[in-house]
Formats: C-alpha cells, structure tokens, sequence
C-alpha cells in the first residue's frame, strides 16, 4: 500500500480544483459563444414578416449596407422597422423608455432624475398630439414601421439580445409593445433636443450673474466674435433687484461630481440632464461644391455631422428601393430609390441621396427655447403671475417605477408657456429661490405643429435640389442648415425649421431668463420658410457651414446670439479656396484635417510662459515647433490641451467659486472668454496673479499632470492616449466589468475647433473613463458619421461612421468600423453594388 503525504493530497486536490474551474469556464464559454452566436440575426433565410403585402428583398453588401427592396413603399416601411429590431433591438427599448421617462423601471434609482425631466417636459405626450395631427398617409408609414418591429418580436428568429438578459428586461415593457408610431415622433423630438436651443445657456448665464457684473458675464461668455451682446440690459442688476435667487446661506453644497454620485451609471445621468438645453460646443459640418470649382465639373457634397458617439452608434446605412404606391386613403405616395445613414426608430433615410440629388445637415442652432422666471402667488402657491393677473399652474401626478425601490408620485406643473423644470432638475433649486420663482420652458419642437417626420418621408422621394428645398419647407425642428446638390448640376443651401419672432420692446431677445408676467417677452409668431437664410453657392463656388454664423451682413432677422466660434468654418474656407480642382479626395482630407485654428490663437501665450518645473524648457522646445495640428500621436496636443485647461480653472474658479464652476464649465470651456482676458492682459479676470503668473502656473500644473501620468519622457507623451474617442454603450458602458464588451474605443486626433472634431467635456468626470488624467480629455463628441457625394458618378459615393452596423456587443459587426473611422478611410456608398453578401427573403404570412 503506497502511503501518500498531507502535501500531496493538497496538490492532488488543487489540480482538481484547477481542472475543475477550467471545465466550468470551458462549458460558460461554450455557453456564450452558443448564445453568441444563436443571437446573431438570421441573414440568410426566408422569415415571415406578418403584415407584408408582398415579398421583401433585404440584401446585405460588401460595405455592410443594408439594401430593402419592396413593392410597395408600406412593405419597405416594415421591412426596415423589421431590420431596425433586428440589429438595433435593445437600441430601440433604450431610446423608448429614455423618451417616456421610463428608464428606472430597469435601472434603478441612478436614472431617476433623467426620467423626470423626460416626464415634465412630456416628449411622450407631445408626441402624441403631434402624431394626432399629422396626415393619414404619414400615419400610416409611422404604423407600418411599428408593425415591422412588432412582428420581428412577434416570432422572434434570434436569442434575445444580452442587455434584456442582464437586466431582466422585455421589449416593449409590461405592455409589451416595442415600438408605437408616436415613439417615432417622439424620437424626432429627442433629436431636438439634443441639439436645439440655448436653454441650458440661459441658465448658466442666471448662475454666474449671482457672482459676477453683466460686463464681466460677457467677458466669460463673449458674443459672437466681432458682435455685441444681444442684450444691453443690465442682467445681474434685473435678477437682483427681482430677488431671484436663493441666500446663499440656505443653498445646498455641490461637491465633487465623483463623490455626488453613487455610480458611474449616475454620472452618465446627471450629465445627460444637465447638457439638455445646450448645444454650445456642439457642431457639424457640411458643404457643397459648384462644379466650376470640381474636377469633373459636376458638384461634390460632404458632410459630417457631430453627435454624442454611442455603441451602437446613432446611425444605420440602409438603401430604400419601392415604387410609387397609394396611401389607404387614396394618397399618392412617392417612388423611392435613396441610400444613406437612417435613424432606428425613423423609417427613412435621414441624411443620404436619392438617385439623382444629395444632402447633408449641421446645427443651424437657433435660438428656439426660452425659459420663463414665472413669479408665484406668495398668498396662493398654486398660482403664477400673467400679464393679465394670476393663474393657476397646470398640474399633473406622474407615478415612477423604479427598480428596488418604492414607486414614488412626482408633482409636475406647467405654465402658459411651457413646462417647469424647476420641478424636474435639481441644479435649479440650487439657484433660485423656489419659494418666490419656477423656472419653465418655452421651445417651439413641443407645438403641435410639428411635421419634421413628414418632412422627412418626403425628401426621401426628391429628385432635385428645388424638390429637396420643397420637401423640406415642413420641417420644424431642430433647425438645419441644408446643403444640397444634383445631377443636373445645381447646389443650394437653405435653413429649414421654425425660428420664433420676438417682439420690436423684447430687450432679452432670449438670451437670458425673462419675466413671465411681462407680455412683451412672449413669442409674436414664427419667421417664413422664405424669410429663412439661403444661398445658391454660385458666387463663391461653394457654400459651407459648420454652425458658425449663417446669416449675411444685413440680415433682417434675429435667429440667435449664441452661434458657434467660426474656426472649424474659417478652416474649410481656407482649404476649399485653395484649389479650383476639388475631388473626392480632397473632400476626404478637409473632413480629416485636425489643424485647430484656435490652438494657433493661444499658442503665443503658452510659449511665453516661465516656468520652473523641470521639464519645462523640453516642453517649451516642442511648443516652438508646433503649428496646432491636433494629430493623435504627438505630444504637443496633449500639452497644450491640459495647459488650456489648467489655466482656465486658474482664471475662472476663483471668480466664481468652484461649485459654479462644476455647474457650468464641460460643455462650456470659456474659450472665447480666456482668449479675450490674455488678449486685454486683464489683471482683474488674473488676480490675484498677473496673466503672466497664470500662464506659468497653468504650464507647472499641466506637467506635474503629464509626468505622474506618463513619465518624465515626453517624447512618450501621446495625445491619442489621453483623447480615445469612446463610443459608450448604455447602460454597460459604464459598467467596469461589461464596459471591455460593450465599448468602442480608438485613439482620436483632434480637438473642440478642428473640421475632424474630437471634442471632449473636461467636467464631470466620467467613471467609464477613469485613469490618466482621470478621463477629462476623452473624445465623447465627433464625426457620427463621414459622407462624401460626388454627382457626377453618385455611385462613387462613400460613407463612415464610428462602431459598426450591428448593435449586437457579441457580434463582429459591432465594431468593424472603428480603425477605417480612426484612420479617415470610407466604405462605397452605392445603391447597385457588384455582390451582394447575405440575401434574406421576408415574406408575407399566409392567409
């Protein structure tokens, strides 16, 4: 009998311990690679699609595009809603419960502040008035959509998508209905308020008058360049002497976000509501060429537009092909043959072509939200002061559903003009004082009249840049600046959506939180689709625009103040004067190009600056040779951009204490504001240091920074390192252990004010991007998307965007674009391709 130690059962039992822990994660990983694959979209078969007509075509080419070819444009509406659940499932559930203030039923209490500024400003209920009053036949496209999402979960062909697994989670909810037609309603409202409007502008303004001058507001935040404010009131001497705010004895502390909020799932959250209502530092480009100014003497068009980056991203490419057909009441509805980037949750192509035009959008950011100081009946809390005497608010119960806690009842009230949102953000009971003012909304995408979707069915049918033009003259909002081109050789740009008129005694114009009571800051109507800014291109050769100030000397109208900084427009002008000889290579490059004009601008400060830290002269050495291309692999980017940084807190924090600061500094940088204060050499913004100081400071911060961060060699430094460009998924995105999955990230060039625009939010910061430099410089606001359109071949076209078509985290194509993105490389964007990849036959079920 072989005697055996105590060590060596303990081996014995370790190796079995080792063997057993490996089969276990052998069998997991089965697991998942089976469910991987089991929840990857059936691309190759015959499905049954209940409701179709007719059979359905939904070829995939070589690009990932996805092409629909149906007889009938309902058939084609439904197909697409199909493939939008298919691909884009727990996207679609996402956005809805986002839209409905619904997201706590299956996250938790981190969101439930998000849902109530959903709830009070009433996307849903608008929606639904809005579809309400829309015509028939475009009923009738949104039903079909619908009935295309619902009959994907109706008989499902793949494993349910992981995020419902995880969270517990069903389409549709409770009442299990994925998707409705007034959802795509409400989308198109979401997608206002993403970009339209200076609401949150209005606020930061209010904020920062409690502790500066108005001369010293407009010295942080400048008008346009070359212009003076809008308004010459005395904004900080009117809220005083109104008694707006609240002591500051009795005002809440805000501490650092990262130890306000609970989870990173929270800051997400928080940013998200406190970003709503403020589009400065948001930006798109696009512009068209005349063919006097092209190689082939045809137009080119290009246009990126710049969104929040997601995974899955924003966008879908699909190609659209029906012929003409008849609404059920009697309706005539247009042929279609369009390809290009679709919204889930829209059934048309939102920015693409047809077989014989082109078109591209930015933000032409009009100033089309006001907010409303309403003055409450200190006899009668219930009440709110009008110009014709007092009024009770509007007031409606709103119950919330949230995951692991009790529900709660919220109390949201409205006012002649809109809805409070003092009763929904916080941040505002942080300001004013709720006992003696509510703050609401005034914004035109809520009206009734809102027929932006119709419009947009309807450019998919156009064939001309005048029936481009023509289609659009519906849209409502948020306003875009439209470039367009055809075959046929005509270019045009023209403004589409509802700007408000505001009255001749209006001395506000908008700018800032107006007296509710007063009748003279009410809206008078709204500008013509006539009235709004136009241009053919043909004295130039070429119309750009890139959110920059799109109106000419002149112009009778007022649209807004708070126009983007013109350097990212200035730079395409330089680049497009340059030659007589445009191709769609050059077009690549404009996008691509990362020369930041207003780096350049305060370079010269920089290189002044005397500082002791030891790497300083090395620094200043890079600095000297630098030309403010914002390229990811150099470090002189990344010095500069923390410097920029640095000095700003160092100038501003102490004018208005840090926890304004936090409340209005991200998507404002106060760019405009430094470059004005080291221009006059302002020793009032600088003390209680000289600029001089400041700038010297500001360069020791920055590479004491660098240095814990990277090292001592700063030829190691990169700015790629520190700048990834994160397409973050929601909710796992800021989930440490699922984020690897379910992210997007690639090392990005570029900055704020560069044509390939890599912007980043230095405030709060995010716990999905945690490490070097505690994640302020990560890119969270780019290029969604790169387009490029050359009329005289369209089948030339070519087409980018950021992750991949699927939004499936398991899947290859979740991500497959990312490096070609990254590397300014584009996929064809054609609507006859030589093969096809994957050919999936819906059919119609039998009767």
């Amino acid at each position: 009998m072989k005697h055996t130690t105590s060590s060596g059962n303990w081996v014995r039992r370790g190796l079995h311990a080792v063997a057993a822990v490996t089969a276990l994660a052998l069998l997991a990983g089965g697991a998942v690679a089976v469910y991987g694959v089991r929840a990857q979209p059936k691309l190759d078969v015959k499905l049954t699609l209940v409701g179709l007509q007719k059979t359905v075509l939904v070829r995939r080419d070589a690009a990932d595009i996805t092409h629909i070819s149906a007889a009938s444009p309902q058939d084609a509406w439904r197909a697409l809603g199909f493939v939008h659940a298919q691909e884009r499932g727990w996207q679609l559930e996402f956005n809805r419960r986002l839209m409905r203030g619904r997201l706590s039923e299956i996250l938790g209490p981190a969101t439930l502040e998000l849902d109530k500024l959903m709830r009070a400003l009433d996307i849903h209920g608008a929606a639904r008035r809005q579809y309400q009053a829309m015509p028939a036949a475009v009923k009738e496209a949104l039903m079909a959509y619908s009935q295309g999402i619902a009959a994907f979960y109706a008989r499902p062909s793949q494993a349910t998508a992981p995020e419902f697994l995880l969270l517990g989670a069903k389409a549709g909810g409770d009442k299990g209905q994925p998707w409705a037609p007034e959802d795509t309603v409400g989308w198109a409202l979401m997608m206002a308020l993403d970009l339209g409007g200076n609401w949150g502008n209005e606020f930061a303004r209010l904020n920062l008058l409690q502790t500066l001058s108005t001369e010293q507001l407009w010295q942080l935040m400048p008008a346009y360049p070359g212009e003076q404010p809008a308004t010459s009131v005395d904004l900080a001497a009117l809220y005083r002497q109104l008694g707006v705010y609240r002591s500051a004895d009795d005002a809440p502390k805000i501490s650092q976000p990262a130890k306000l909020m609970e989870s990173a799932l929270q800051q997400w959250a928080a940013a998200t509501v406190r970003d709503m209502g403020s589009n400065d530092g948001l930006g798109s480009n696009n512009w068209v060429v005349a063919g006097s100014k092209t190689r082939s003497g045809k137009p080119l068009l290009a246009n990126d537009p710049h969104l929040g980056l997601s995974a899955p991203a924003i966008w879908y490419f699909a190609h659209l092909q029906a012929p003409e057909g008849k609404a059920a009441d009697g309706t005539s509805l247009s042929a279609m043959d369009v390809v290009g980037a679709t919204l889930p949750g829209m059934p048309f192509v939102v920015l693409g072509r047809t077989a014989e035009v082109a078109w591209g959008f930015t933000n032409t950011n009009p100033d089309v939200q006001d907010l409303y100081l309403e003055q409450i009946n200190p006899a009668d809390s219930s009440q709110y002061r009008t110009p014709t005497g007092w009024e009770k608010f509007g007031v409606r119960e709103e119950i919330f559903r949230i995951k692991g806690q009790s529900d709660q009842k919220i109390t949201l009230r409205s006012t002649r003009h809109g809805p409070v949102l003092s009763d929904a953000q916080a941040q505002y009971g942080q300001v004013i004082d709720r006992s003696r003012y509510a703050l609401a909304l005034r914004w035109a995408a809520l009206d009734t009249d809102n027929r932006t979707v119709e419009a947009g069915l309807k450019a998919n049918g156009a064939r001309t840049v005048q029936q481009l033009f023509e289609a659009f003259s519906g849209y409502h909002s948020p306003m875009q600046s439209i470039v367009a081109a055809d075959v046929h050789g005509a270019t045009g740009f023209k403004a589409a959506g509802k700007v408000p008129v505001r009255a001749a005694d209006n001395d506000l114009r908008g700018v800032a939180p107006a007296p509710g009571w007063e009748a003279r800051y009410d809206w008078q109507g709204w500008l013509s689709y006539e009235q709004t800014p136009q241009d053919d291109g043909a004295a130039r050769g070429f119309v750009a625009t890139a959110n920059q100030r799109v109106t000419a000397p002149g112009y009778a109208h007022f649209l807004t103040q708070d126009w983007s900084l013109p350097y990212r427009h200035q730079r395409i002008e330089q680049l497009l004067n340059a030659s007589d000889q445009h191709d769609a290579a050059s077009m690549a490059a404009i996008q691509n190009d990362v020369q930041s004009l207003a780096t350049q601008a305060l370079l010269p400060a920089l290189r002044k600056a005397q500082s002791s830290h030891p790497l300083a002269a090395r620094a200043l050495q890079l600095m000297a040779g630098f030309d403010g291309k914002m390229d990811k692999n150099l470090p002189q980017p990344l010095i500069f951009s923390v410097w920029v940084d640095e000095l700003t807190r160092g100038i501003v924090i102490p004018r208005i204490g840090e926890q304004r600061f936090l409340m209005t500094y991200g998507k404002r940088d106060f760019r405009a504001g430094v470059e004005g204060i080291l221009a006059r050499n302002d020793a009032g913004w600088c003390a209680p240091k000289t600029c001089d100081q400041q700038v010297a400071d500001a360069l020791t911060r920055t590479l004491d920074k660098l240095q814990a961060a990277y090292g001592s060699r700063l030829q190691n430094w990169r700015w790629g390192d520190a700048h990834p460009a994160l397409s973050a998924h929601r909710p796992f995105g800021a989930v440490a252990a699922l984020a690897p999955i379910f992210n997007v990230s690639v090392a990005a060039s570029g900055d704020n004010y560069t044509v390939n625009v890599g912007q980043y939010n230095p405030n709060p910061v995010p716990a999905d991007a945690r490490g070097a430099l505690g994640g302020r410089f990560v890119d969270r606001h780019a290029p969604s998307l790169r387009a490029i359109y050359d009329l005289n071949d369209l089948e030339s076209s070519r087409f980018i965007y950021q992750t991949g078509q699927s939004g499936l985290a398991l899947s290859g194509r979740y991500g497959d674009m990312r490096d070609e993105w990254a590397s300014g490389r584009y996929r064809p964007l054609q609507m006859q391709p030589g093969r096809f990849t994957h050919v999936l036959a819906l059919q119609p079920s039998a009767r």
